[in-house]
């Protein structure tokens, strides 16, 4: 009986202290401080690496020079002398029109040529012989003004044959069609055994292009013309890429500026030239540009999502040495790809929060994670 009774009150008390340790722990929570969980966030650092000043725009390819030809004679067409697509030469045969009808006016005229030459020799042996008998008297004047006027005609008729056998010689050498400028040639537009039209631009033979050089042609906003202007005697570099292409950047030089304004778009329009040596830009094609003015010496940037836009002005979150972060107003005075260039603000080495500030307030702790420093493409 005594043995169950001791057990039993031990265990009551044991219970009465545990509950008493419950209680104190309970209170003592209650009256702790909470402390403010850190929030994590992606912090960068501040640079100062020069960084270009660019112009990113879409272009448009064209040809530097472009021919469409058409014949200056008419005829039945007797050869083609190239493939399709071919490159050709300036100069270079292509097309040939039936020459015979030519060479028969050819003949014709040095025919003609050749007679009336005779008559001119004759005529003017007349004159040398009116003019002895004038002095003679046994010819009027009227006999010898006539003798005159007639040799004067024979001379005028064969300065008419002249011209007739020199357009003679010119439609037979034109019965070669040859290649305007060097470049490219596009699709056949006549084939042999049509019957070609003269000077008829709206049935041209074909279409050459120039292809290297090639140009690229697009527009920039005329906020932006005053700094072409400054900087185009230094052939400003200009770089394209196919769109939607993973595809090397292709280097060229602003090469021209227009001058004239578009009153419509605000815009200006600007062409650089490409060597194109390996023909990677095709007439027609859409291309974006990007025209490198200048490149600003050791320029302050941060990662454009650094930057927060709010009523008051633009910000950025600055991680300090104890994790706390403040907020610092800061001045940007251009963008650059995917960075924002700070012209007042921040120094070098500073990180600055890239992503999470929605969730920051002045003075909140936060853990960082810092993305590995990678190669500059600048």
């Amino acid at each position: 009986m005594r043995g169950r009774s001791g057990s039993s009150r031990s265990r009551a008390r044991l219970a009465i202290a545990l509950g008493s340790l419950a209680w104190i722990a309970t209170g003592c929570g209650a009256n702790a401080p909470r402390r403010a969980p850190r929030m994590v966030v992606a912090v960068a650092r501040v640079e100062e690496r020069d960084t270009p000043y660019a112009i990113l725009a879409s272009g448009t390819v064209e040809p530097r020079q472009t021919a469409t030809l058409s014949s200056p004679v008419g005829g039945v067409l007797q050869r083609v002398r190239f493939r399709e697509g071919d490159e050709v030469r300036e100069g270079q045969p292509l097309f040939q029109i039936d020459p015979r009808p030519f060479e028969s006016a050819l003949a014709q005229a040095q025919g003609v040529l050749a007679r009336d030459r005779a008559q001119l020799s004759v005529a003017q042996t007349n004159v040398q012989r009116a003019e002895a008998l004038i002095d003679q008297k046994v010819i009027s004047s009227q006999e010898y003004d006539n003798s005159r006027a007639t040799a004067e005609a024979a001379r005028a008729t064969v300065h008419a044959d002249s011209a007739a056998l020199v357009a003679a010689r010119l439609n037979l050498e034109y019965s070669t069609v040859r290649a305007p400028i060097s470049g490219r040639t596009g699709k056949l537009l006549v084939h042999v055994g049509d019957m070609v039209k003269a000077n008829a631009p709206d049935s041209p033979l074909l279409t050459i292009n120039e292809l290297s050089p090639i140009l690229v042609r697009f527009a920039v906003p005329q906020s932006e013309l005053p700094r072409v202007q400054r900087y185009r005697a230094t052939r400003p570099a200009t770089w394209v890429t196919h769109p939607g292409v993973d595809s090397t950047a292709i280097e060229g030089q602003l090469t021209f500026v227009d001058n004239t304004v578009d009153a419509g778009s605000g815009t200006v329009l600007l062409k650089s030239e490409f060597p194109n040596r390996d023909a990677a830009l095709w007439p027609g094609a859409f291309v974006n540009v990007r025209l490198v003015l200048f490149v600003e010496r050791h320029a302050i940037r941060v990662p454009s999502p650094a930057v927060v836009n709010a009523q008051s002005g633009t910000f950025v979150y600055v991680v300090n040495a104890d994790s706390t972060v403040t907020v610092r107003p800061v001045r940007m005075s251009r963008t650059a790809d995917d960075w924002s260039v700070i012209s007042e603000g921040l120094t070098a080495g500073e990180r600055v929060v890239t992503d999470g500030q929605l969730r920051l307030t002045p003075g909140a702790r936060v853990t960082w994670k810092e993305p590995a420093p990678t190669a500059s493409n600048d």
